[in-house]
């Protein structure tokens, strides 16, 4: 213990602080998002109805990064491995990313009357069932409103998790305990409203069809996101000091074990959802498949399941390839490529071109816009404090590897 408090007190916040060639990163990557999004804007004049599709794709695909980055800080607190420990500064420079998305949840509800049936004007005269559902629980005002309130959930946990971790750079703070204390409640919430918002935001674009399992596809996917980023980061920065001292290879073992886990339980809720819903072979159930099983659709699904689960599954059981940061990294870059492909699978079919495969250049443009602002704005927010927590409980022992 003595030991531990005299390395602590030696230690100068400047000599974690992001390299300088982080810069280029976040320069390149406002680059990309400027210009992608001038094709964007270009697309939302030629084309709305394909650019708020794009846009549903891209807008869950970068907050699911976010919010999944949350949720592994909340695994880290409840836990308290000092694998996370190394992560948890990327960790909470993504989730404090979830600002831009409240931000850009906005033209999501400015596109509300393209993307779903509910606020279709001709659909709701001629169905009595949609205008029940409309009047009842999904109108434009009442989707709105909740997503406020997720969101307004989602900031506080994410405030009081990154504030907390800040006092943490100085020494006598007593914020682990307070952390420790608000991840129970806050992983409960979490769980909630991920779910009503997957609910919201994507299963209601088949409104007459429901799934007990769909929220925790979104949550496990957007765990796995989140960890491949953070991965791949801390790869980026172990080029230089001190992440070089930091990452060590049992760490990269660590994050290529919760990998395989995260994949693993993807897959058991996809195929459990599926199993589910052929026992049953109910028509309201079915059809959600049939419209993904037909039309060049199946291929796509059958990509989905060799590459998000067969291959990864079987490159992950390597002990040797989990310790390798070059091939980690490349796992972790197509598993979210991975992960962009399988909401594409979920949100896509939804649309009225049901009779095959559909894909608009949009639906490449629209994401990489939002990805390069939003990497962009992480790097910032990375830069904003050391790359560990000074005085956590984890941080000397973390530390005597390194030194030593």
């Amino acid at each position: 213990m003595s030991t531990e408090v005299s390395t602590l007190s030696r230690l100068n916040p400047a000599d974690f602080a992001v390299p300088a060639a982080m810069d280029k990163i976040r320069s390149r990557s406002l680059v990309v998002g400027v210009f992608f999004g001038l094709l964007a804007l270009i697309g939302y004049f030629t084309s709305p109805d394909a650019f708020f599709r794009a846009y549903l794709l891209g807008f869950m695909a970068w907050l699911g990064v976010s919010l999944g980055s949350l949720g592994l800080l909340l695994v880290i607190h409840l836990t308290n491995g000092r694998w996370g420990l190394v992560i948890r500064r990327i960790l909470e420079a993504a989730a404090k990313n979830c600002w831009i998305m409240f931000f850009l949840f906005i033209p999501l509800c400015l596109g509300v009357p393209r993307l779903y049936p509910w606020a279709k004007a001709d659909l709701l005269a001629n169905s009595e069932s949609l205008r029940w559902i409309h009047g009842e629980y999904l109108s434009l005002d009442k989707f709105a409103a909740r997503g406020a309130v997720y969101f307004a959930i989602w900031l506080l946990l994410i405030h009081f998790f990154t504030e907390w971790s800040k006092q943490q750079d100085s020494p006598g703070n007593r914020s682990h305990s307070r952390l420790g204390a608000l991840a129970g409640p806050g992983a409960l919430l979490f769980g909630f409203t991920i779910t009503f918002a997957a609910v919201d935001w994507v299963m209601s674009l088949s409104y007459g069809w429901t799934s007990t399992i769909y929220g925790l596809l979104f949550l496990i996917g957007q765990l796995l996101s989140a960890l491949c980023l953070a991965t791949i980061v801390a790869v980026i920065l172990a080029r230089y000091e001190p992440m070089k001292a930091l990452l060590h290879i049992d760490h990269l073992h660590d994050y290529g074990k919760f990998m395989l886990t995260f994949t693993m339980v993807w897959a058991y809720f996809a195929f459990s959802q599926w199993l589910i819903m052929w026992a049953g072979n109910l028509p309201e159930e079915i059809t959600w498949y049939k419209d993904r099983l037909h039309g060049g659709w199946q291929y796509f699904g059958l990509f989905l399941a060799l590459f998000h689960f067969v291959v990864p599954f079987m490159m992950l059981l390597s002990a040797q390839l989990k310790k390798n940061k070059g091939t980690l990294v490349k796992v972790a870059c197509w598993m979210l490529f991975m992960r962009y492909l399988d909401l594409y699978w979920l949100i896509m079919p939804n649309f009225e071109n049901k009779g095959g495969f559909y894909f608009h250049w949009l639906n490449v443009v629209v994401p990489v816009a939002i990805g390069g602002v939003w990497v962009a704005l992480f790097f910032r927010n990375l830069q904003g404090r050391p790359l560990l927590p000074l005085y956590a409980p984890l941080t000397g022992a973390v530390l005597e590897p390194a030194h030593e």
